[in-house]
Order: structure tokens, then sequence, then C-alpha cells
């Protein structure tokens, strides 16, 4: 198992043990330096769920727990669950099942709630939320900005994070303002698949060296990501486990160590409070 010297935190990746490749993959980002992964559910309808309530989430969140736990076991830090509610649902809903906006948006706050019960008893890091990053209707568009401030009351709640899935923006402090007055720090809302400079939140940021590079060099917090699907289905969809930890190596041998410092060490605390050198175990 390679040792880079250094916590390697992938920020946002999927892991699916019944139909992907699961703890395969958490094997390949381990023996390349890998020590931390922040575990996303997947879409409630990619594990075939189809909720009308709330409660009804529960099993895409224990899911997510379950195979998060047994991803610790493989690794040389740990993996934490990252629970929520896919932006991209709305459509489902109002376009599939015939609900309007305003019944959607409550159905998605209702899972949302679920998904709060888990961080609340400390079985889950944070939640996700966000809005369609596809064009929709006013209405649906309002519907989602709606239950992504409901992400943000709930989260200052909980003093948690919540990631975010959004259209591609160099600029959402709009977004940040809104946590910022329901009580969440805007630097705990993470744009999850984004490019290197960000106003507002916190980037999680594609692992593209071209990318890599403007967030390094900006001296800004940022975190590097996958976002890998783990669908058998769609295997060259966005990068593989291994690629955080190549970047990794890639960014030590420019010179960047302390970009990798900020993105691996100092911004996951200053985000979700962990600490990865203390939860290096072996």
């Amino acid at each position: 198992m390679e040792d880079l010297g250094t916590p390697v935190l992938d920020n946002h990746l999927h892991l699916d043990p019944e139909h992907g490749r699961g703890l395969d993959a958490v094997r390949d980002f381990a023996r390349l330096g890998g020590t931390h992964l922040l575990v996303v559910n997947k879409p409630s309808w990619h594990l075939g769920v189809d909720p009308e309530t709330g409660p009804e989430f529960r099993p895409v969140f224990e899911t997510t727990v379950d195979v998060a736990e047994a991803a610790t076991d493989l690794l040389p830090g740990r993996a934490w669950p990252v629970l929520g509610v896919h932006p991209g649902l709305v459509s489902r809903l109002v376009d599939d099942r015939g609900l309007s906006p305003e019944a959607a948006g409550d159905l998605m706050r209702a899972g949302l709630d679920c998904a709060a019960e888990f961080v609340r008893a400390g079985e889950a890091l944070a939640l996700k939320s966000g809005r369609p990053h596809y064009e929709v209707s006013e209405a649906v568009w309002e519907s989602s900005n709606e239950v992504m401030r409901h992400a943000f009351a709930l989260a200052a709640d909980l003093e948690c994070a919540v990631q975010l899935h959004t259209e591609a923006s160099e600029d959402l402090t709009e977004v940040a303002a809104w946590a910022d007055e329901r009580g969440l720090p805007s630097h705990r809302v993470v744009k999850h698949y984004a490019g290197g400079r960000l106003a507002g939140p916190t980037p999680s940021v594609m692992s593209e060296k071209d990318r890599l590079e403007v967030a390094a060099e900006s001296g800004e917090p940022f975190l590097m990501e996958t976002d890998f699907v783990d669908d058998p289905d769609r295997p060259g969809m966005v990068l593989g486990p291994k690629t955080v930890p190549r970047r990794v190596r890639w960014l030590l041998e420019s010179g960047h160590d302390e970009a990798v410092e900020r993105a691996h060490v100092r911004t996951p605390e200053r985000v979700y409070g962990i600490d990865t050198r203390a939860t290096l175990s072996r």
C-alpha cells in the first residue's frame, strides 16, 4: 500500500456494493495512497427506491452508512457518510409522477429531515442538497431553492456542512448568503463538482489537472473529489477511485505541498470539523 506521507481525502464519491465495484473501489483507492472518503448516497432511484414519504428514504441512507462502515475497515483513515436528496429528484417527481413543484419540494424536504436524523445520531457527517444543473421551469427552480434553503437551516441546527449539487458556476455568493441568513457559515457549504475558482461556498474540485492547478495556486481553501459513480452501466462516468491519490502525488511532485495540506488537512477540518491526521490509525 503506497504511503504519500499525507492524508488523502476524496470528498465526494459513491459506492454501490450490490450493483457496482463497491469495496473493490475502496481497495484501489487505498492501494495508491488514499486514506479518507466521504461517501455520498446514490440518488434514490438508482437504488430502486421511489419514496412517497420522508421516512421511505431511510433504506437509501442505511445502505450508505453500511458501506461507509465497511470502507473504514479497508482504509488507513476512515470513511464518513454524506446523506441527502439528489436535486434531480424534483424532475422525476414532477415530470414522471405528476406532482406539483410545491408537493415535490415538500417530499424532498421530508427526505432531508430523515437524513438529518442520521447526522443528529452521529451516523453521518454532513447533508447533501442542491438544485438542478439543467434547464427547468421557474416553479421547479424556486421549489428547488426552497429545498436547498431548508438543508441550510437543518445544517445550521446540526452544526454540520452541506454538499451541493448545482449548475456549473464560479460565483455562488447568493447561495452562500442564503446559508449565512439561516445561521450556517458559508464555508460549510461545499460546491461539489467545482472548478478551481469559486466565490461563496468552498469548492470541491474535480480532480483534473487544470482545475487543480488553479485551486492550488489560488491560496484559497478547497477539497478534491472524483464523483466516482460506481455504476457498471456507465464505467467511464466521471473519474475513477484511483484519481485523487494519483493527483496528490502529482501535486507533491509539482511542488504544491502547501496546497495538498490545504486540501486534505486544513480545509476538511474547517468545513467538517474532522481531523484527517488524528484519524490515521495505521
